[in-house]
């Protein structure tokens, strides 16, 4: 019998443009792809496709976090400096706490690729029991973000940001979340290890 708990993920794709079917989104499915290899638990997924609006994302970040009762959302797009690049301001609106060191993670692993990285400007919140992440748009990079760089051996050069995931979703009263190593392993203190039944 399977003992490990559900956790269900918003997946958010912020696009004026694949919002209004002119091309087709590649954040969501390149999330749910990477997820369902990256972690053993039963997922859910909650999926929205939405314009660079704000009060659009803000409402829709609440209704994923109160309504869906979200664990984790993880957002992608709209993250840049252009006029029409609001999530980070749209999220740091609905926030509780403000986690600081995902955007530094994620821009130390992309400015190993492109000096543009520091234009960047995901933030990462909690809002209740929801920890909320601004990904970059372009699958390639999510991928990297997320699970960070390994060398020819598969050991980790950068850690992804999804190693810190699973313990802060375990401190913010969410379900015990536990990862395949081989693509990304979770990172816990020794005291917060459950052992396997």
């Amino acid at each position: 019998m399977d003992d490990k708990e559900e956790l269900t993920i918003g997946l958010v794709s912020i696009s004026d443009r694949a919002s209004q079917g002119v091309y087709k989104d590649e954040g969501v499915p390149a999330l749910e792809q990477w997820l369902t290899h990256a972690v053993v638990n039963p997922l859910t997924f909650v999926a929205r496709i939405i314009p660079d609006d704000q009060p659009v994302i803000e409402n829709t970040l609440k209704e994923l976090a109160d309504l869906e009762s979200c664990n984790l959302i993880l957002t992608t797009g709209g993250t840049g400096p252009a006029p029409r690049d609001i999530t980070p301001e749209a999220t740091l609106a609905v926030a509780d706490k403000l986690m600081p060191g995902f955007g530094e993670q994620m821009r130390q692993i992309s400015l190993r690729f492109v000096p543009t990285a520091i234009l960047s400007r995901q933030v990462a919140v909690i809002r209740g029991s929801t920890l909320i992440i601004n990904l970059p748009g372009q699958p390639k990079s999510i991928r990297e973000t997320l699970e960070g760089l390994k060398d020819d051996a598969g050991k980790p050069v950068v850690h992804g940001i999804f190693a810190a995931v699973p313990y802060c979703v375990d401190l913010i009263g969410g379900p015990y979340i536990e990862t395949n190593d081989d693509v990304c392993k979770a990172f816990r203190p020794k005291s917060a290890i459950r052992k396997s039944k």
